[in-house]
């Protein structure tokens, strides 16, 4: 089931300069921001979002980055749902799946969420914002590209599987023939072949009415129906070698089928074991791209937490200015709530102009990449 999160920054109000007064002041908005929502939206789930100090660098680098945020973000948050979907089709496919739970750094993807912390192994502070960025988006993009690569390996396993299967369950003007027809079916000599004819299922009167006549040296009687399915129906014939294309050519003109078919236990043994292999491989390649994939989004989502951590610091920057001081949350509102939690933050910003982030209708107005603009940070992220 997809959950929705909002993650939000506010102006911590008051002076910055001193890290000490800084952290009351958080943890004072903090207090009355978890007070507002418990009192008046108590169904909306609230945490902390941990954002490290990163590395603020220059207005100019900040606002060339900004234009790439919303690009990357929507391209990491695309990765992410196609390994869920990836991960869904296989675990659908297999009977046997039970459906493991996605985890991120060995916790539940939700708990990941509302417990964010920043891996400065991964990602040390003191980088330039656009190299963290750049990296995020480098990993995220290997792995879209292996799980293409794998993907393609399994679902050409699967394809060769898929049109074996047709033959063999498909009509039997299309279905492989060798499980239908045994060695006593088959008369061939110096002089004499067996046939396989396919009938329509409401012409086999007509058939065996006039098959005898359809050439000449045909053996009476020699016609017998092997197997019928909803459509038609497979007799053989026996007939002179000599006169088998003149049989053929009437056959087709009366409407009836002619499948060619040449019995061999050596190949159909050989079909089998192919099919045994094939099945094997997809039934290895399913388990091995299933546990890539549950690996991989945990690393992919991982980053995507980060990254939204760099963008929420640097859209704090822009929006509220140097030093940084504010205030970031994850948020998950229900939907009856939602207007409650907006007017909560809109209080505890402080921004006595927000009216001029409303419209007419009391609607936000759209900001960068379609989402609402807000006198403070936001931004919705799902997870499916």
């Amino acid at each position: 089931m997809a959950s929705r999160y909002w993650i939000v920054s506010l102006p911590v109000q008051g002076s910055a300069s001193a890290s000490a007064s800084a952290s009351a002041s958080a943890s004072d908005l903090w207090n009355r921001l978890r007070e507002s929502v418990s009192r008046n939206a108590f169904d909306t789930s609230l945490y902390r979002f941990n954002v490290p100090d990163l590395r603020v660098g220059t207005l100019d680098s900040l606002l060339a980055l900004s234009d790439d945020l919303l690009k990357s973000n929507a391209f990491i948050e695309g990765v992410s749902h196609k390994i869920r979907r990836q991960i869904d089709e296989l675990e659908r496919v297999s009977a046997a799946s039970q459906g493991a739970a996605l985890t991120v750094d060995g916790v539940p993807v939700e708990t990941y969420v509302t417990r964010f912390a920043w891996d400065e192994g991964k990602y040390p502070t003191m980088s330039p914002l656009k190299d963290i960025v750049s990296s995020i988006h480098g990993l995220v993009a290997k792995i879209e590209d292996d799980m293409k690569v794998r993907a393609a390996e399994y679902n050409t396993v699967r394809s060769q599987l898929n049109a074996i299967n047709r033959k063999q369950t498909g009509t039997l003007a299309v279905r492989d023939l060798s499980d239908l027809v045994k060695p006593e079916d088959i008369i061939t000599t110096e002089h004499l072949e067996t046939l396989l004819a396919i009938v329509p299922k409401y012409s086999q009167k007509d058939w065996l009415s006039s098959y005898e006549t359809l050439a000449s040296y045909v053996v009476p009687r020699s016609s017998k129906k092997l197997y019928e399915d909803n459509e038609y129906a497979l007799y053989t014939v026996t007939l002179f070698k000599r006169v088998a294309d003149n049989f053929k050519v009437a056959s087709r003109e009366k409407g009836f089928q002619m499948r060619e078919f040449e019995y061999s236990p050596e190949a159909q043994d050989t079909r089998k074991q192919e099919l045994q292999k094939l099945v094997q491989d997809q039934d290895a390649m399913r388990s091995s791209l299933l546990q890539w994939c549950y690996s991989s989004y945990g690393e992919v989502f991982s980053a995507w937490m980060h990254f939204c951590a760099v963008r929420v610091f640097a859209e704090s920057i822009l929006r509220y200015g140097l030093p940084p001081s504010f205030l970031s949350a994850v948020i998950s509102p229900s939907t009856k709530s939602e207007k409650k939690v907006r007017s909560i933050l809109e209080e505890l910003c402080g921004n006595v102009q927000s009216i001029y982030w409303k419209s007419d209708d009391d609607v936000g107005v759209a900001g960068l990449g379609g989402e609402e603009a807000y006198p403070y940070v936001s931004f919705t992220i799902n997870v499916v």
